[in-house]
């Protein structure tokens, strides 16, 4: 019996790093577990922020991998400013106050001209390849993944032309993602965003998205079938974890200005002054992309010489660090945008058995998750004496050696399971 063919077209692709990329190397790993062949329709020259080559490793070698070159705007754009270009390309947007006109002319350019985003120019090329390859291959379903959500145009254009069954994965939102207020909209580019969004949402067969909140907003545009498969953890090679002699708060991932919490700095430079041996115990890991107002606010309440910024490391060293470190912060911009944002770190950090603070808007989606699972405690921004409690309560378990999660409900979670509903989801559509 010959496996059934899928075409999952994405963006961010190995040696790509970042979050973007392990959703679906994850699928794709598991995928012909379940007696499906992935065919991953990917750019051949792609402009990628974040680099980590050792995710090539793990890209499954029952994938069919096809590359088409593709042009971006961000290679001419890097002439001006390469350093604002990458950042911008990342999600790290400058706090509007501090916006140069450089800034403000590059966010201009990125929300007006090329809608919904920079990889435009790569959706008729795409369409004109892949048609010809759909029907040579006798392949019946598609999977576009986005952001960038450019790519749902190709997987729209493909389903007017073609009789297959087209599946649109929503990593984050379109219209309501946290950052796109600050793309400067002119009135008729945010209307041309909405267009496209509902026209995706209400020709796609069945929209797949990582958050119940996502799918309620969604509702509300189409009557098409919405689906939540959420991100989540893969089983990595067990070594022996040799936990942080310091009282070590690590943040993993890009840390926004918009995220700057605040009342975790304030809870910290308290607790300094209030307990004399914290000082000698207190490290701040920073571990990836930091915004520059997020290091002055750090600077602000004195906290320099106790923070370790290490910068952008490779997903396995990042996971090693969950592991080590004694306490995970999660912390997410608190807007109502941002309540269905559940990072995909979240998943990674369940299972290191390492107590999560969780800072974020209220009724965040994954505030119900780390609830659920027992594997930390979650915060609004307004509840910094509770916060402060728990800082000190996990600081006395680390004096007595007892600091640790125990985390219930992890299986469901994992990438294999994920890639199971996925694969029904699939089925069901046949």
């Amino acid at each position: 019996m010959n496996s059934k063919k899928i075409l999952i077209i994405t963006y961010y692709w190995p040696p790509a790093g970042g979050p973007g990329v392990q959703r679906w190397l994850k699928f794709v790993k598991y995928l012909p577990d379940f007696d499906i062949q992935p065919i991953v329709y990917i750019p051949e020259n792609p402009t990628y922020p974040i680099v980590d080559v050792n995710l090539e490793k793990e890209v499954s070698d029952s994938a069919i991998i096809i590359k088409r070159p593709i042009f971006e705007p961000y290679q001419l754009a890097s002439f001006f400013s390469k350093n604002k270009t990458k950042k911008i390309s990342s999600g790290i947007i400058p706090n509007q106050k501090k916006q140069s006109f450089l800034d403000k002319m590059l966010l201009w350019i990125r929300g007006n001209l090329f809608i919904p985003d920079a990889r435009v120019y790569w959706v008729k090329p795409s369409v004109s390849f892949l048609e010809k390859y759909i029907l040579e291959n006798n392949i019946d379903t598609i999977v576009t993944s986005g952001p960038p959500h450019s790519l749902h145009l190709i997987g729209l254009t493909l389903k007017q032309k073609l009789n297959i069954t087209w599946l649109a994965d929503f990593r984050d939102p379109w219209t309501t993602i946290g950052y796109h207020k600050s793309l400067k909209l002119s009135t008729r580019a945010a209307r041309k965003h909405k267009a496209l969004e509902y026209q995706v949402l209400n020709i796609a067969d069945t929209i797949i998205v990582t958050s119940k909140t996502t799918k309620t907003e969604f509702e509300d545009i189409t009557n098409k079938p919405i689906v939540v498969i959420t991100n989540g953890y893969d089983t990595e090679p067990t070594t022996k974890v040799i936990l942080d002699t310091k009282f070590s708060l690590a943040h993993i991932g890009s840390f926004l200005s918009e995220r700057n919490p605040m009342i975790l700095w304030d809870s910290l430079a308290e607790l300094l002054q209030e307990i004399p041996d914290f000082k000698t115990h207190l490290e701040i890991k920073l571990i990836g992309a930091v915004s520059q107002e997020v290091l002055e606010t750090i600077s602000q309440f004195n906290l320099d010489s106790y923070v370790k910024n290490l910068g952008y490391v490779s997903h396995s060293e990042a996971i090693a660090h969950q592991r080590n470190s004694q306490v995970l912060l999660l912390i997410e911009i608190n807007s109502e945008e941002t309540k269905s944002i559940i990072p995909g770190k979240l998943f990674e950090y369940m299972v290191s058995n390492r107590p999560i603070i969780a800072i974020g808007p209220k009724d965040s989606d994954f505030a119900e998750i780390i609830k659920e699972t027992n594997t930390g405690v979650f915060f609004e921004y307004s509840e910094k004496t509770k916060l402060k409690n728990l800082i000190l309560e996990y600081y006395n378990q680390f004096l007595q050696g007892n600091l640790q999660s125990y985390g219930v409900g992890l299986q469901k979670y994992s990438r294999k399971n994920l890639t199971k509903e996925l694969v029904q989801l699939i089925h069901s559509k046949v």
